[in-house]
Formats: C-alpha cells, sequence, structure tokens
C-alpha cells in the first residue's frame, strides 16, 4: 500500500450499505486513509433512511450521489470491500478483497438501518486498525 492506503466500497446501487461505510470511514480515519465508493448499477439517490441514520451520529451524507463501478476505481484502490450483495469487482493483482455481509437497507424504515449503520462502524474500525492505524 501507498504512504495513504485507499479503500473502495461497492455494493448494486451504492445508495446505502457503501454509501454508509465510505462516510464512516471518511470520518473516523481522516485524510489517513483515501475513500470511494461505487456500484455496479447505481441507483438514483442514496437511501433516505441511510441518510437519516447517518445524520443521527452527525455525518451528513445528503450530499453524496450513487457512482458506476469502473475498472479504474478498483485498480487505484488498495483494498475493494464488496457488501454482502453478490457484486463482482474486476480483479487486479496486489490489491486486497474484502466481502462484508450485511443486510440491505433497500426499502427500509430507519429503526431496520440503525443496526446496519452500526455494524458498518464496527466493521470499518476494524479495517482502520489494520491499515491506518494512529501512531
Amino acid at each position: 500500500m501507498a504512504d495513504k492506503p485507499s479503500v473502495l466500497f461497492v455494493c448494486v446501487h451504492n445508495a446505502g450499505r457503501s454509501q454508509m461505510a465510505a462516510a464512516w470511514l471518511a470520518h473516523l480515519a481522516g485524510d489517513r486513509v483515501e475513500v470511494r465508493s461505487a456500484g455496479s448499477a447505481p441507483g438514483a439517490a442514496v437511501n433516505p433512511a441511510a441518510v437519516a441514520a447517518m445524520a443521527e451520529v452527525g455525518i451528513d451524507i445528503s450530499a453524496e450521489t450513487p457512482k458506476i463501478l469502473t475498472a479504474d476505481a478498483v485498480r487505484e484502490s488498495d483494498v475493494c470491500v464488496t457488501m454482502g450483495c453478490g457484486d463482482t469487482c474486476p480483479v487486479f493483482p496486489g490489491r486486497r478483497y474484502l466481502d462484508w455481509t450485511l443486510d440491505d437497507p433497500a426499502g427500509r424504515g430507519i429503526e431496520a438501518v440503525r443496526p446496519i449503520r452500526d455494524e458498518i462502524r464496527t466493521l470499518v474500525e476494524n479495517l482502520i486498525a489494520e491499515i491506518a492505524p494512529r501512531d
């Protein structure tokens, strides 16, 4: 990995899990990690329940937009995390691939999204400890 590791979070619509994971990583790691998220079939907008759940913990993702997954995004990332949604990433040598099995927040209310948000935070904290620990 480079001096500053980069992480790409991928889920189909890039509207819920991957957006929350990217926001947690940016929030918790700050400028120690480069953060990307994308989807193979991006939705029209970020899931409103995900936006509301993240707002509850002081993280604003309301301005985010779903982005298309590209081979370049994978190539430029040290770690690619799929979000348990069956997505396939192009595989490049030297990259680390993880799959986090998480419930899909699509079509669910905030009560169902909160535990997903909290589980993602724990996974992100563990990832930060591995790739960008504080000195």
